[in-house]
């Protein structure tokens, strides 16, 4: 899965609110061509923030462990196992069901103003995508990245959206059988009368 459609799982404005709680902002100038390694667990508000995000009934890990390393002289690349414990509630019973998250992460990053920045437009402006090519690096502001949020959208990646229990299936309801209009052989054709008319000679 190309980690640049799993950034967009959640929404930025939604994953910064989970902040306060599982936060790593990394510096850009901290990093070099040896590796840094960064771990990053949630704590108990880090959480319940996630489990908000989510939408599930409780997260009770959240975990990444990544690599940062300087990448193009002024960019950074980010690689390393996500993985996350959380309960969600089966769209069929509604009862909580136990899931499991672990997603691998690889991404590459520039800062804001980069000549490295090449990005395609259509004439009308839109953006041009090949998704047989090569992820675009993305572009952040302020000289660091929090490695935490790209930690949380890897999470919202591997989340089943239709969580269903082991041997739950969906029974679509019963059929309503038509009714069946029986002819009432009291009543009389209107037409009965003429079957032994005769014209007269």
């Amino acid at each position: 899965m190309s980690p640049n459609i799993w950034r967009r799982a959640v929404p930025i404005e939604n994953a910064e609110s989970a902040i306060d709680g599982f936060t790593s902002p990394f510096a850009a100038a901290r990093a070099s061509g040896k590796v840094k390694n960064v771990h990053i667990e949630a704590d108990k508000d880090g959480r319940a923030a996630l489990a908000d995000i989510f939408g599930v009934v409780s997260v009770e890990s959240a975990v990444a462990d990544l690599e940062v390393t300087l990448w193009r002289k002024e960019g950074l690349r980010v690689r390393g196992r996500v993985s996350a414990r959380l309960t969600q509630a089966c769209i069929v019973t509604l009862e909580p069901m136990s899931a499991s998250v672990d997603e691998e992460v690889d991404m590459t990053f520039l800062p804001e103003g980069s000549r490295q920045i090449k990005r395609d437009f259509s004439e009308d402006g839109a953006l041009l995508v090949d998704p047989d090519g090569p992820d675009a690096p993305e572009v952040f502001t302020g000289g660091e990245i929090d490695l935490a949020t790209i930690a949380i959208e890897a999470i919202a990646l591997g989340i089943d959206p239709y969580p269903r229990k082991e041997g739950v299936g969906f029974e679509p309801p019963a059929e309503e059988e038509e009714a069946v209009v029986e002819p009432d052989d009291a009543k009389e054709s209107p037409f009965a009368a003429l079957k032994d008319w005769k014209p007269k000679p």
